[in-house]
């Protein structure tokens, strides 16, 4: 029985200190996923031959990698438990097998089967050790929105505090980021970092960094499925909303456009009833939410001019930028320049420029501000090379009016050779193949050479580009990015304007 005891007890050390190892992995999976277990279990049944794997390797240039918060520290001490848990039990069946067998081997045999098998299946131990770790969490994140939600409330009765509320299917980081900039020629701007948007990110900024002399606070509201919205307005009390634009993004997960729309019209509904609501009238599915609001609207755009309060015209783009005057009923107009690329980006421009009136900016100031305005990392941004080479970045994300956003952009470069690096769009839900294949019509009619990063996934995009005539030989179809470097080394050439539209998220199965 010591014998047992001895080998069953060195087994358990050593697979526990792997399993400890090898669980860093799926707690980032997890943690891409938002914590949320039906989310996790899709992506464990999409990716297999990735979690099968005996050892997980570090991921490199991972878009988004592991945050060791303080919500994966108390995960990782939950699923130690767990895990320990599992092995004592391996190590219990092996000694009543000794005792009921009288056979060492046997016993040994088991427990190292049994062990073996519990490091082999850590991805999926890991969602136990999440729904054990919940109830706690749940307590802790209402003690944080109690926390935010209450100094809100306190600063915007007792200093003064306006809250400015962003949402949107995509803009609302870009938005964001411009409203800091046009709004601090003014005001004491309070912003939140990338894109923080969920109430646990909110109430961790409120809670630490939201200070009293700040006159503007400023929430990305960011929505997965119908009623976050709501849950976040609770917690910020906007009293300013805007509605950047909504589209077909995370189909998956809301199902229809109709959705998008109820959810996104939540940021409005919460607003109190002197509160203005702010919308991009250009989009055809923001454009019924604004006619039927009560309460006070500004629409922004830059068409139907005579229907909106804050318009763009004589517009100018270029490969350098972008020139245009803003004209605000009832204060006048004035010309503007900006660094940023794309019409796109005037419109986010001009939802900025509406904020801004509406919290007493000048027009001087509002134009001081443009000027000043970054782009925003990962958004059509353009990147210096040493290769005489002109990089656009935009891949933080891609959706239907972002791609083609971005083209409309590359068609600004004349007389330049085009190249484009995508994997396609993703996360469309049963829109998806239909969508990138649309894209690959219009890619066709732009660009020169286009390499497109996975075999499989861009199948649709494959098509669309023969499907208009283009030149096979000037497609290239490869497994990874860095593949694509290597053939973007091959025949690229001084010149050249490369636009990268799109990087997979971490957590997407890219076979």
């Amino acid at each position: 029985m010591l014998k047992v005891i001895i080998l069953d007890f060195l087994i358990l050390c050593f697979f526990i200190y792997y399993s400890y190892i090898r669980s860093n992995y799926p707690i980032h999976m997890l943690q891409l996923e938002g914590y949320d277990n039906d989310e996790y279990k899709n992506f464990l049944n999409a990716n297999k031959n990735k979690i099968n794997k005996l050892v997980y390797k570090k991921e490199e240039n991972q878009k988004t990698p592991l945050v060791w918060t303080d919500r994966a520290k108390r995960l990782l001490k939950k699923h130690k438990q767990v895990n320990f848990v599992f092995f004592v039990v391996a190590v219990i069946i092996s000694l009543i097998i000794y005792n009921i067998s009288q056979n060492a081997l046997v016993a040994v045999l088991v427990c190292l089967v049994a062990s073996f098998l519990i490091y082999f299946f850590e991805a999926r131990v890991l969602l136990i050790s999440n729904k054990l770790a919940l109830p706690k969490e749940l307590e802790i994140n209402q003690g944080f929105f109690d926390s935010a939600q209450k100094k809100i409330k306190d600063y915007k009765k007792n200093y003064g505090l306006k809250v400015l509320g962003i949402t949107g299917s995509f803009g609302k980081t870009s938005v964001k980021f411009i409203s800091d900039t046009i709004l601090s020629e003014a005001l004491k701007v309070k912003n939140t970092p990338s894109s923080f948007n969920t109430p646990m990110g909110l109430s961790k900024i409120i809670n630490n960094e939201l200070e009293p002399d700040r006159e503007v606070f400023i929430a990305e509201l960011g929505a997965k499925v119908p009623g976050e919205i709501h849950e976040v307005s609770q917690l910020v009390q906007p009293d300013i909303g805007i509605i950047t634009a909504i589209g077909p993004t995370h189909m998956h997960l809301f199902k229809s456009i109709e959705n998008i729309q109820r959810t996104k019209y939540e940021l409005i509904e919460d607003l109190p009833q002197d509160g203005i609501a702010i919308f991009n009238y250009d989009n055809d599915y923001v454009k019924p939410l604004a006619d039927k609001t009560l309460k006070k609207t500004y629409r922004y755009g830059m068409e139907n001019i005579e229907k909106l309060d804050v318009y763009a015209d004589e517009i100018s783009v270029s490969e350098e930028g972008s020139k245009f005057r803003l004209n605000i009923k009832g204060e006048g107009n004035i010309m503007c320049q900006t660094k940023l690329l794309g019409k796109h980006n005037i419109s986010n421009l001009l939802a900025s420029a509406a904020a801004a009136h509406v919290l007493g900016l000048s027009l001087d100031e509002i134009a001081n501000g443009i000027k000043k305005v970054e782009p925003v990392e990962h958004r059509l941004s353009l990147m210096n090379t040493n290769n005489g080479t002109i990089v656009i970045d935009d891949a933080f994300n891609s959706n239907p009016v972002g791609f083609r956003a971005a083209l409309d952009v590359l068609c600004e470069f004349k007389d330049h050779r085009k190249i484009i690096i995508t994997p396609g769009m993703v996360e469309l839900g049963d829109i998806e193949v239909k969508e990138n294949e649309k894209i690959g019509h219009e890619m066709a009619k732009v660009v020169d050479f286009a390499i497109l990063v996975g075999k499989k996934r861009t199948e649709p995009i494959y098509r669309g580009l023969i499907a208009e005539g283009f030149n096979k030989e000037n497609i290239f179809p490869v497994s990874t990015l860095t593949e694509a470097t290597e053939v973007l080394a091959q025949i690229s050439k001084s010149g050249d304007v490369i636009l990268f539209e799109n990087d997979l998220p971490d957590n997407y199965n890219e076979e």
